[in-house]
Order: structure tokens, then C-alpha cells, then sequence
């Protein structure tokens, strides 16, 4: 369930299954956890369901791997031309 507020009207909706506008010139639709509107920045996020901040996608034993693997020196190797 999302609750959202349009800065424009002052009008907050809560999700339905059902989409649901605003009414105002920013056009605020809510239909089930999706938002759009003219203008994003208009619009306020009030309470939601799903947490926002997203959390790094590698764990701590990948992002060592990855320093690891960044600090590799490169060999160079010469070969004989006959």
C-alpha cells in the first residue's frame, strides 16, 4: 500500500488496484505501487510498503574480490620472433 500527497492540490491517495488521479494540471495517477505525474518533483511519497533505499547489490566478500582483483599487477610476456 502506497500513500502519496500531490504538492500541487494537496490531495493524498492511497493505492488501490484501481488507478486513482489527483485531478490537478500535474496529474498525479497512483494505480498498485507505481506513481507518475508531469512533474515528479511535485510529488511527495507519504508511506510505502517497500523500503526506497536500495542496498548494495555485492557483498562485503565480493567488493574484496573485486579490490583484489583491481590491484593485479599485468605481466608482460616476451616471446621469441623467429
Amino acid at each position: 500500500m502506497l500513500t502519496v500527497r500531490c504538492k500541487s492540490c494537496n490531495t493524498e491517495i492511497t493505492s488501490t488496484s484501481k488507478a486513482q488521479c489527483c485531478g490537478c494540471s500535474n496529474r498525479m495517477v497512483v494505480h498498485a505501487d507505481t506513481v507518475s505525474a508531469n512533474d515528479l518533483s511535485e510529488v511527495l511519497l507519504l508511506d510505502s510498503e517497500k523500503n526506497l533505499k536500495s542496498h548494495g547489490i555485492l557483498t562485503k566478500v565480493d567488493l574484496e574480490y573485486q579490490e583484489n582483483r583491481r590491484q593485479r599487477k599485468v605481466r608482460k610476456l616476451n616471446f621469441e620472433v623467429r
